[in-house]
């Protein structure tokens, strides 16, 4: 019996399952090690290893063959990670191991597991459950890890558990992140340890100032609902410190100016030094600061500062062999990210690096874009830049030892490649996933005099005289996120909406990464006119470049997150192009988004209310003429379900009509299979209906 697309998307967690990931290279070269589920619909992922000499693979942890509670026991901490890090599989989702690679750490049902790499079993230690984000000691002696918010250690052979510092409140938290870190720094993180593992620097986050909210579910109104610690734009964040904690008891604050830099955007221990990096509410800045170990006491490395904000960029800050930072600066001049060793650039202007995969000895590998449409993998050695990757594609990687794991999802294929170069040959790494059921055919166009990177993708078949076709755009919009890529299984979705009957429409607008700062920074302040005004000159070439196939009496717009903002911002703001939208978690009120995020874009709402005001969709209500459906899960605690009930409540109160539909039990991702594949379903009909003449 064959399957439909929709249910094979929701299945197979949209073909991430079976896909080979999270690589690390043994210091020696001699193995790979790296995640993967045992087929394309198997949501538990074991743990592999891969002779890097022979290509040869060897599970070396699977959940179903060891006795563990299932997922319903992950303690709170961990779901939390998962929702953050938009993490959809399930079984050992994450891992870290010892200097050498000897052994790896993880956890199952909130159980501490270790794994002897070399071949021999996997053990549980007895660590004090719930266990979240272990990490052993260079040296793999002991682990590190959070048993509610307290940091412990447990030796190896399973021996001496004990806390190495205990919370002073029930509010503070030794060695976990705090949600804007995990949320928009990508720091999921908060303990690392000393290269002689005997300290440990680790995050003391005192969370007593942050606004409480609390998530019900109406489904279940006999469930306590669960109580959040929120920093909206605007209001208190959680206070980080760190502290120096050895294991023989001393402990040690680490110092800097936490006033003017509240925000740890992450740290890095090696030989050379140990730094961390910090930054201002209004992110304008980033401190690169060296720490003294013996004292706490730092020293300014490097100040990165912009007159409007500055990025983060993975994989900073590191150190070359020799000890010279490396950094990543905007280039105002070339208008370009560009890398540097010791303050000098040393990859050329209209390269834009989007971030450090590793640094050995005096060579760097990165990913870095010259086509926004194309993220490929680079090296620099020898003060030479060299592309490690070719076609079009979306590329990445790790390398260790002269062996290079390079992954690849390309335009003219589906589903993602993995290969393991090493001096005697290549080893291919087998993908299991899901083929998909569709094969897309997308077109990729350059839009107005921006040149906008527009997909545009009709039904299969169609040819002109079948007759113009209702446009439905699908855009993300905006920061943080790219729909417009070089890679096939991207466009499954939009496939199978264009063979439902009609032209899909895919553009990223100014905001949208990888065209440089000039191009990421048009947005500050106003959401509404570029980000707009990009989407509707993109529909406008799209219908030039298919006159026959686009019929702009009847557009549509679908999207998710800010994606969702845009779909209502659309059709409550320019009614006479867009005739129907669906906004799914749509940010309908900046206030109620979190500091991080939205400060770095809008500003501090008390600072500028205008900003706030004019990219509300609450103060657009009353302007609402078309049908409009708005999705929400009530679980969700990123953008919270309060923004659908609060627009949905100014368009009642304007007598505006339109749909809403809660999702129980659903958080800010939809990964329930029923609920996936239903959710497409419920748009198509929507959108049909709405747009029939």
């Amino acid at each position: 019996m064959s399957i439909s697309y929709p249910r094979q998307s929701a299945r197979t967690r949209r073909f991430t399952l079976g896909v080979p990931r999270a690589f690390q290279i043994a210091p020696d070269g001699t193995r790979a090690i790296f995640l993967r589920t045992r087929a394309g619909d198997d949501p538990v992922t074991c743990l592999w290893t891969l002779g890097t000499g022979t290509g040869e693979e060897r599970l070396v942890a699977d959940p179903a063959a060891l006795d563990v509670p299932g997922e319903e026991n992950l303690p709170a901490e961990e779901r939390a990670r998962r929702e953050r890090a938009r993490e959809q599989a399930g079984g050992i989702v994450g891992y870290a191991t010892d200097r050498e690679m000897r052994q790896a750490v993880f956890t199952l049902g909130g159980r501490l597991y270790v794994a002897d790499l070399d071949g021999g079993p996997v053990r549980e230690l007895p660590a004090q459950a719930p266990v979240f984000d272990p990490r052993p000691d260079p040296a793999g002696r002991r682990v590190a890890y959070v048993s509610g918010r307290t940091l412990r250690v447990i030796e190896m052979d399973g021996s001496d558990d004990r806390a190495v510092v205990q919370p002073e409140s029930e509010q503070i938290s030794y060695g976990l992140a705090e949600f804007v870190a995990a949320e928009e720094m990508n720091r999921m993180r908060g303990h690392w340890w000393s290269p002689d593992g005997s300290t440990l620097l680790v995050a003391r986050v005192d969370e007593t100032p942050v606004q409480r909210w609390h998530i019900a579910d109406p489904a279940n109104p006999d469930r306590t609902p669960a109580e959040i610690a929120y920093p909206a734009a605007g209001t208190p964040n959680a206070i980080v410190s760190l502290v120096l904690l050895k294991l023989d008891g001393g402990r040690t604050g680490v110092a800097w100016d936490r006033g003017e830099f509240p925000y740890v955007v992450t740290a890095s221990w090696d030989r050379h030094a140990l730094l961390i990096v910090v930054q201002p509410r209004d992110q304008r800045s980033q401190r690169v600061l060296r720490v003294d170990p013996s004292n706490g006491e730092t020293s300014l490395v490097h100040n990165e500062h912009d007159p409007v904000w500055t990025d983060i960029v993975p994989g900073l800050p590191a150190h070359t062999g020799t000890g010279e930072l490396v950094w990543v600066t905007e280039d105002r001049e070339t208008d370009t990210r560009r890398i540097t060793i010791g303050g000098k650039p040393v990859t050329p202007g209209g390269l834009q690096v989007r971030s450090i995969l590793g640094v050995e000895g005096e060579s760097i590998l990165f990913t870095a874009s010259e086509e926004p449409t194309e993220v490929h993998l680079y090296s620099f050695d020898a003060g030479e830049v060299v592309r490690l990757t070719e076609g079009q594609g979306v590329f990445g990687g790790v390398r260790a030892a002269g062996v290079t794991v390079v992954t690849g999802s390309r335009l003219d294929r589906p589903g993602t490649e993995v290969e393991v170069r090493e001096p005697s040959g290549i080893h291919p790494v087998a993908s299991l996933a899901e083929t998909p059921v569709i094969t897309p055919q997308v077109e990729l166009l350059r839009a107005g005099d921006r040149e906008i990177r527009t997909a545009v993708v009709l039904p299969t078949g169609w040819k002109p005289g079948d007759g113009r076709l209702p446009v439905l755009m699908d855009p993300y919009g905006g920061p943080h996120a790219q729909r417009v890529l070089a890679v096939q299984r991207a466009y499954c979705e939009a496939q199978w909406l264009a063979d439902q009957g009609f032209a899909v429409v895919i553009a990223d607008g100014r905001g949208t990464p990888g065209r440089g700062p000039v191009w990421d920074r048009a947005v500050r302040g106003d959401f509404v006119e570029p980000v707009l005004e990009d989407q509707i000159t993109a529909l406008i070439e799209a219908a030039r470049v298919h006159p026959a196939a686009l019929d702009l009496d009847r557009v549509g717009i679908r999207g998710w997150s800010f994606g969702g903002w845009l779909a209502a911002l659309a059709v409550l703001r320019r009614p006479d192009v867009f005739h129907a939208g669906i906004a799914g978690a749509p940010v309908t009120d900046w206030r109620l988004y979190d500091t991080h995020y939205t400060e770095r874009y809008l500003g501090h709402p008390d600072e500028e209310p205008e900003a706030y005001a004019a990219n509300s969709l609450i103060e657009m209500a009353g302007g609402l003429e078309r049908p409009l459906m708005i999705i929400h899960g009530l679980a969700d605690d990123n953008v919270v379900a309060a923004h659908t009930l609060r627009l949905s409540s100014a368009l009642l109160a304007a007598g505006r009509p339109h749909t809403v539909l809660p999702l129980s039990g659903v958080t800010h991702m939809t990964p329930q299979e029923v609920v996936a594949e239903n959710l497409l379903l419920i748009q198509v009909e929507y959108l049909k209906s709405a747009l029939a003449r």
